[in-house]
């Protein structure tokens, strides 16, 4: 069965590959100097030998991608520009590909789970991918894991048992390494369709990976399991991209108990971070958060105990400032009309005022008058 399912992915893999330029889809588009990585995860737990359940998904450097649907056994780009450059054809034969490995690969495992002596339940980990520096592609990688220690990793044109993992890896290698079609496929993988997806990604999401969110930060006190403590808490939200630096801090003196949690998702694409200080109550004073990130230009974010960030001072001191200018320049405008009045002719006259009511009265009394009627007489001539 499992020689079946690598002939059927040797030929989806190539199928329509002559149509292709291959040199032509290569990274040629990328000038920056970080490394960037693609990869994809597949976690695989085993109850027993008849049930099974699969996690897929697919990650650009530390943002989500793609997400495997294992119920409509499809992908789920999680973004517009998670499909790349690549044409639906290939897109629709990588999820052929993908379709026929997560319903293949549980039967195999548990097929030789007797053989390579895993004990249920079991899980399984599998990282795959490939990195680029300065828009060239610059290594690939697929790594497996057993129980969550380093097994097993795919090198060159072979698989090789991890350091440490013992003669169980070396008996999975020895009958990996026994199918040529399947250490083909993965060199193709690896050394062609991972990087050239992984340049689409990046000329597609070029946008999304240059997002610069600042992020927003309070602190607040809570309870400490140590009697007379405290546990300061800082937190800080809507930053994008995701590395950040945060630490409680007394002047310049770094706290070096702090602690960080996991960077943490926001729904929007941001992330959130929770830093806490564990701190006897009588050496509150003083403390401070403090963060760096690059969307903040150079200048961090530094919020006082029960008191306001910097950046939130200089925002309330530019209104007020503001506020300020605008009534000195409306009291000096009021001052100078008072000193130089309008001229006379612009002036409203009451006198004015008083004529205009006469001449209608007058006219009122005109009209009320009986009107005569005039006759005219001619005199005849002689």
């Amino acid at each position: 069965m499992l020689l079946l399912l690598t002939l059927l992915f040797k030929e989806l893999l190539f199928h329509g590959a002559s149509t292709v330029d291959l040199q032509v889809l290569r990274p040629h588009h990328l000038t920056t100097e970080e490394t960037l990585t693609f990869h994809l995860i597949q976690i695989s737990s085993f109850a027993n030998k008849s049930w099974a359940h699969t996690q897929g998904s697919g990650w650009l450097g530390e943002l989500q991608t793609h997400r495997w649907n294992g119920v409509l056994g499809t992908i789920q780009f999680l973004w517009p520009w998670s499909r790349g450059n690549f044409s639906k054809e290939e897109l629709k034969n990588i999820q052929a590909l993908l379709q026929l490995y997560l319903h293949g690969f549980p039967r195999a495992v548990q097929a030789f789970a007797s053989q390579f002596q895993f004990e249920y339940p079991f899980e399984l980990q599998i990282s795959f991918g490939c990195r680029m520096h300065a828009g060239k592609a610059s290594g690939s990688f697929l790594n497996g894991a057993y129980q969550g220690s380093d097994f097993l990793s795919f090198q060159g044109n072979s698989w090789k048992p991890s350091s440490g993992a013992g003669s169980q890896a070396q008996n999975v290698c020895n009958v990996l390494n026994h199918y040529r079609v399947i250490k083909e496929i993965v060199q193709i993988l690896l050394s062609d369709t991972c990087p050239r997806f992984l340049s689409d990604l990046l000329e597609a999401g070029k946008v999304e990976l240059e997002r610069q969110e600042k992020p927003e930060a309070w602190v607040s006190k809570s309870h400490s399991s140590e009697p007379g403590h405290v546990l300061l808490v800082c937190h800080v939200s809507g930053f994008h991209p995701k590395p950040v630096w945060v630490m409680w801090m007394q002047g310049e003196q770094e706290q070096q108990g702090t602690q960080q949690g996991d960077i943490m998702p926001n729904a929007d694409g941001t992330w959130y971070l929770r830093v806490t200080l564990d701190v006897a109550a009588g050496e509150v004073a003083g403390l401070a958060c403090r963060v760096k990130h690059s969307s903040l230009g150079g200048h961090d974010i530094i919020i006082h105990l029960d008191g306001y960030s910097i950046l939130l001072i200089l925002i309330c001191l530019t209104v007020i400032v503001s506020g300020v200018m605008l009534v000195v320049v409306g009291s000096w405008s009021k001052k100078q009309r008072s000193q130089h009045p309008r001229p006379k002719e612009f002036r409203k006259s009451p006198l004015l005022g008083k004529e205009i009511m006469a001449q209608k009265q007058n006219l009122e009394e005109m009209e009320n008058k009986p009107k005569t009627t005039l006759m005219t007489f001619v005199l005849p001539c002689t």
